[in-house]
């Protein structure tokens, strides 16, 4: 067993449901740990990356649900009729059966239904780096009753912008310095040229203007800019031109699939006292390292000691790009938190832009959780007024409401809306 292996929130996902759950597909980005979280569980490894397995299975098909179980496909996107595979076999009673993936298909999401199970696994959570032992959980402020808070964390503002840099990518975020610019040029070298053609079978005729659009949708972090913004930003460093809406769609649909971007979906919800609220996702990447590695921003950008570097993209935001990658590092770490209790995480925000709440995370039951992101270590009145307009409409549809700060405690505010430390909030 790998003595350096960090446990994951999945990882407790993955013990309860199996072995009643007979198929589960593991998927998420390249180097995110999925295979080395797979094969702490499996007996039997068929390796899809490796050019002899993969000959050998597309020779023989039957191969693939042979073994002692739990049986781990991994790469199963790379073999077609895989997922198929061991879909039919589950219906002959066979499993348990792990795959993991680094690439979506609704057709083989669709085909698997009832069958196999999809988890989500994402970068490192704040809870999963080991930053300080979290004292306040998404699981108890689900269950309600707004009790109290505590907990104190020593992480202060430079030590998330650090966490921001250095990525939720479990091996990459091993490295300094060079090492990890390096490393995370070289992943986004990959997309660009390996994995948007092999594994999402789109050939880039202008690699560089990919790479300049990735920036640009970088640049839009935790906004909510249209896509032509974006394609117009990304022209001055992609040769002048901007990208025409198809080949901008491809790209975006084909990124979404390779789980690079993860955008937060709009809260509309069907049944509530909210009306004229905007559909409109939030722009996101996998990684909060790869959005800053793209912009070329290091912690003196980040912590306002240097200027940024010319020729960055430029979309309109409200607040800092800090303050925006910051927000994305929580929204990550949520979403991390709320798959374990079965909860859905979006944004809110009216069409106008009066109010707004970071993260509306939906519960099974209906409930909710607000949360709101401040790059701030205290919170005053101003910082709270949509989380209790919100909670003015909702009534006890509202679990719990709180505020992610980069400050010291823990506590509940006389309004009841808390307020939590990043790092000190755990599943």
């Amino acid at each position: 067993m790998d003595t350096h292996y960090i446990y994951r929130v999945v990882d407790d996902d993955l013990d309860e449901l199996l072995p009643s759950i007979r198929a589960i597909s593991l998927e998420g980005p390249k180097a995110v740990g999925k295979t080395l979280t797979a094969k702490r569980r499996a007996k039997t490894t068929h390796r899809l990356d490796d050019p002899a397995q993969l000959a050998l299975l597309e020779a023989d098909m039957e191969r693939l649900t042979e073994g002692a179980p739990p049986i781990l496909v991994d790469e199963y996107q790379r073999l077609n009729g895989a997922w198929d595979r061991v879909r039919r076999a589950v219906d002959d009673g066979a499993g348990p059966f792990l795959l993991t993936g680094s690439a979506s298909s609704d057709q083989q999401r669709h085909s698997g239904a009832g069958r196999i199970l999809i988890l989500r696994m994402r970068p490192l959570a704040l809870s999963e780096r080991g930053l300080c032992t979290p004292t306040v959980f998404l699981r108890d402020l689900a269950a309600g009753g707004k009790g109290r808070l505590d907990g104190r964390c020593p992480v202060r503002l430079d030590g998330y912008v650090d966490e921001i840099l250095r990525s939720g990518f479990p091996e990459i975020r091993r490295l300094n310095g060079r090492p990890l610019n390096l490393q995370l040029d070289g992943y986004l070298e990959r997309i660009v040229d390996r994995d948007v053609p092999d594994e999402a079978g789109l050939k880039v005729r202008r690699p560089a203007a990919l790479r300049a659009w990735l920036a640009a949708y970088a640049a839009a972090t935790a906004t909510s800019a249209d896509y032509k913004k974006i394609a117009e930003a990304a022209a001055p460093n992609s040769g002048g031109d901007v990208l025409d809406r198809k080949t901008a769609q491809h790209y975006r649909d084909v990124l979404t699939r390779l789980w690079i971007l993860d955008p937060l979906e709009a809260w509309v919800p069907t049944r509530n006292r909210l009306t004229r609220l905007t559909a409109s996702s939030r722009h996101q990447l996998t990684d909060t390292a790869l959005a800053a590695r793209l912009l070329g921003v290091g912690a003196p950008v980040l912590l306002g000691r240097a200027t940024q570097p010319g020729g960055m993209p430029v979309i309109a935001r409200d607040g800092t790009l800090a303050g925006a990658l910051f927000e994305s590092l929580a929204v990550q770490s949520v979403r991390v938190y709320a798959q374990r209790i079965d909860g859905r995480v979006f944004h809110l925000r009216t069409r106008n832009g009066e109010r707004e709440v970071d993260m509306i995370v939906e519960l099974p039951d209906g409930r909710v959780i607000a949360i709101e992101v401040k790059m701030a270590q205290t919170v005053d009145g101003h910082d709270v007024r949509h989380l209790r307009w919100l909670q003015d409409r909702l009534g006890d549809r509202l679990a719990d409401a709180l505020v992610m700060t980069t400050g010291p405690e823990a506590y509940r505010r006389q309004d009841g809306i808390g307020v939590v430390p990043a790092a000190l909030l755990g599943p």
